[in-house]
């Protein structure tokens, strides 16, 4: 949190897709989840009034939300994507995700090529276990977006298989968009590095260098279809460094 405020890396980016091979529930899923992250229910404001009884500040300001409206209305112009379902709960938090949602209307009507949904926190995450292909691309205030972000890589083989990013207007950050098994299984050579992977691939993409980052998400891919090489949490008994070996060795090293 420190580091994210410090570079004010306001908007978190969560790419969810299926890759063939793997044995899933939902096949042809591809969305992405973007996530305020600055603010919200995350502020840490918190104090005890009295003996017992904390208060937690939720924090949501219109800048705030504002700029990662345009940001998701911005990533989906640049990737060609049709439909952004912007993620609240202000049936009952009327004033703080009331002012979200109209940021988000604010914002769509200077993109009349895109088409902005709305729909409830809890209704969503039913939707995502239920339907995931009817989503293109979430926006979400930070909690929403953190359990949303969670749940849909649990739609395709989970954390170590999402990659993420972070942005400020003059940072980018590439990490696993979930909590990574690299957490647990830190020098174990168990965790299953693609979403690491990936986010090799997304930085490329970023710095424009997209035939580098083809060839490896195409590697990736590869290994994953044949279903010889896969980690445990993928359904396999291949360790870290077998994995890694398949990938290079499909790059011709």
């Amino acid at each position: 949190m420190k580091i994210r405020r410090a570079l004010d890396l306001y908007a978190n980016v969560v790419r969810i897709k299926t890759v063939p091979g793997l044995k899933l529930r939902h096949q042809n899923v591809d969305f992405i989840v973007i996530r305020e992250q600055t603010e919200g229910e995350y502020s840490a404001l918190e104090h005890e009034s009295v003996r017992g009884v904390v208060e937690s500040l939720k924090i949501t300001t219109y800048e705030n939300s504002r700029r990662i409206a345009k940001f998701a209305f911005d990533f989906a112009t640049k990737f060609n994507r049709k439909k952004i379902t912007a993620v609240h709960k202000a049936n009952i938090m009327k004033l703080g995700d009331g002012l979200f949602l109209e940021s988000c209307r604010e914002v769509a009507a200077l993109y009349p090529n895109i088409k902005l949904d709305t729909m409830i926190v809890d209704n969503t995450c039913m939707q995502l276990v239920s339907k995931p292909q009817q989503f293109d691309v979430l926006v979400a205030p930070n909690l929403y977006g953190n359990i949303v972000a969670n749940l849909a890589a649990g739609l395709v083989g989970g954390a170590g298989m999402v990659p993420g990013e972070s942005y400020s207007t003059d940072v980018a950050i590439f990490e696993p968009g979930a909590r990574h098994p690299f957490l647990t299984g830190a020098g174990r050579n168990i965790a299953n590095p693609t979403a690491m992977l990936l986010c090799g691939v997304n930085l490329l993409q970023y710095l424009h260098l997209d035939g580098m980052a083809s060839k490896i998400e195409n590697a990736i891919a590869a290994v994953i279809k044949q279903q010889r090489i896969k980690t445990r949490d993928i359904g396999g008994y291949a360790t870290q460094q077998d994995f890694l070996r398949s990938v290079l060795h499909q790059l011709g090293y």
